[in-house]
């Protein structure tokens, strides 16, 4: 069968983008008869293959997907980095409407684009990507992971970022409360996806009090029927909560919203929280809000899909995701005694694997 499945030249605007960050390689991805448009980063390949999840979204732009992914895909250098994985850091963005307009032709059509890139990058699930999807993508390339477990897989890897996500609390109520007891505490957690619901089912076990926020009126349905959480309906740095775990998109600490953080802790499972790194980072010490770093405790999911190349079992993962607690806590304490913000503790720490790896070539 002929495919008019192409990959056209990189956009202008590409290498003078300020999230561009000495990327390997940024693809355009197009077929016209699935209407997939689609943009593939790849930031590293020191430590292994560009492993991470494809996300599917109706950006209001080209411009704004394409930053997306290019902090997307930085991210997850550092956060296979951080985890002592050895992979490197890509993401996918499909451009559109997951609930309307995703279909089989256009998830096979973007396994084809996935599979010309030869193993440099392997993609699995993310936002609006499920386990059904990458069942289509499978029949068109062999570099993906996320794959149903009846098939051989290591399955939907949101339940394990959400339990990573969980133990990155966790450390962060210890180090900032000097104990990891969370009952009684607020939290906000805004996103009920598959990486938020399960979120939410821990935080409600651990005894803490659960607001939720969420676009979708059946995700929220979800989280009030099965945990009782309670729906905020305020702007979220409003909220009067002990911490606040962000779950949905990134860039929601921002100069909008810095000023009305009424939490102590932000801790979760969304990447690229801070809009800017440097500033909002940085303005959250001087605030006194612990910030646990995303790409550290969102980790938990890329541990899960890495087994199915790794060859280890799902108690191993969730041992290796359990470990994000200590992490956590080393990297509190690295930030604390460089006088130095969380994030770039975290950054220093995984940037220092992946110059080691540089000069051992």
């Amino acid at each position: 069968m002929n495919h008019s499945t192409s990959a056209v030249d990189v956009q202008p605007l590409v290498f003078s983008n300020p999230s561009f960050k000495d990327h390997e390689q940024v693809v355009f991805c197009h077929d016209k008869e699935s209407g997939l448009k689609a943009i593939i980063g790849v930031h590293s390949t020191v430590l292994g293959p560009a492993l991470g999840g494809t996300r599917m979204w109706a950006y209001n732009n080209e411009a704004e997907a394409l930053n997306d992914v290019l902090r997307l895909s930085r991210g997850m250098t550092f956060k296979a980095a951080i985890s002592g994985l050895n992979l490197g850091g890509g993401k996918a963005v499909i451009i559109g409407d997951s609930r309307t307009q995703k279909t089989e032709a256009m998830m096979r059509a973007f396994g084809r684009m996935v599979d010309r890139l030869n193993g440099s990058y392997i993609t699995a699930e993310d936002v609006g990507i499920t386990t059904k999807d990458i069942e289509h993508v499978v029949k068109e390339t062999k570099h993906v992971t996320g794959i149903p477990v009846e098939m051989g897989g290591s399955g939907d890897p949101s339940p394990v970022t959400a339990y990573g996500t969980y133990m990155g609390i966790k450390a962060s109520a210890k180090y900032k409360w000097g104990s990891d007891n969370l009952e009684g505490r607020k939290v906000l957690v805004q996103g009920i996806g598959n990486v938020g619901i399960t979120l939410v089912k821990h935080l409600t076990e651990a005894g803490m009090e659960v607001y939720i926020q969420d676009i979708h009126q059946d995700r929220i349905a979800m989280a009030v029927n099965e945990y009782g959480a309670k729906v905020y309906e305020g702007h979220y740095a409003d909220a009067d909560v002990d911490v606040y775990a962000p779950c949905a998109l990134g860039a929601t600490v921002n100069d909008e919203s810095l000023d009305r953080f009424r939490c102590s802790i932000i801790a979760g499972a969304a990447n690229n929280q801070l809009k800017d790194e440097n500033i909002h980072g940085k303005a959250l010490a001087e605030r006194s809000i612990l910030y646990a770093p995303d790409f550290l405790i969102n980790a938990g999911g890329l541990i899960n899909v890495y087994s199915e190349i790794a060859k280890y079992d799902r108690a191993e993962s969730l041992r290796r995701t359990e470990k994000i607690y200590d992490t956590t806590l080393e990297i509190f304490t690295h930030a604390e005694t460089k006088n130095i913000t969380t994030h770039q503790a975290a950054l220093e720490v995984a940037q220092a694997r992946v110059d080691a790896a540089k000069a051992s070539v």
